[in-house]
């Protein structure tokens, strides 16, 4: 069951993604949470900055590190739109997230349920709890809109 916490975060992540389809990005946003207050937030940039690494939670991960001046973020919680690519699930394990939600799949790049799953790997020494699915139904349908559109579709 999702709590209401969960929720608020995740619309916290759906701000971000809405903010990166208002500029022309793939709609993804993700927020990092220490102790119930948001160290970092980020949505897609990869066009803007030409930096096909500036994906939402990288740059989320990015801004975290930066505010706490922490290399490791142990107890974070980081709330994204799409289940992380095999980059970003790395890229949170090396923080040390403590656990990852998101809202939806992704059956091509998704590499913690779809395709792989690097942030519960017993062979690594850091493993993360997963929580999927929350507020999906939003998430999914804002990439749908967003990739609608790029084909001429309504």
């Amino acid at each position: 069951m999702t709590d209401e916490a969960d929720l608020r975060f995740m619309r916290l992540a759906l701000d971000e993604a809405e903010r990166a389809r208002d500029l022309d990005e793939v709609p993804i946003g993700a927020v990092l949470v220490l102790d119930g207050e948001v160290v970092g937030r980020g949505h897609n940039e990869t066009r803007r900055r030409v930096d096909p690494t500036a994906h939402a939670e990288l740059l989320a991960i990015r801004e975290a590190a930066a505010s706490l001046g922490a290399q490791r973020l142990p107890g974070a919680v980081c709330y994204t739109t799409l289940e992380p690519c095999f980059m970003c699930a790395g890229a949170l394990s090396h923080a040390r997230v403590a656990r990852v939600v998101w809202a939806t799949r992704d059956p091509k790049f998704g590499a913690c349920a779809s395709l792989g799953r690097v942030l519960t790997d017993e062979r690594l020494n850091h493993r993360a709890t997963i929580t999927e699915g929350v507020l999906a139904d939003e998430s999914a349908e804002l990439l749908r809109t967003f990739f609608r559109s790029k084909r001429g579709g309504s």
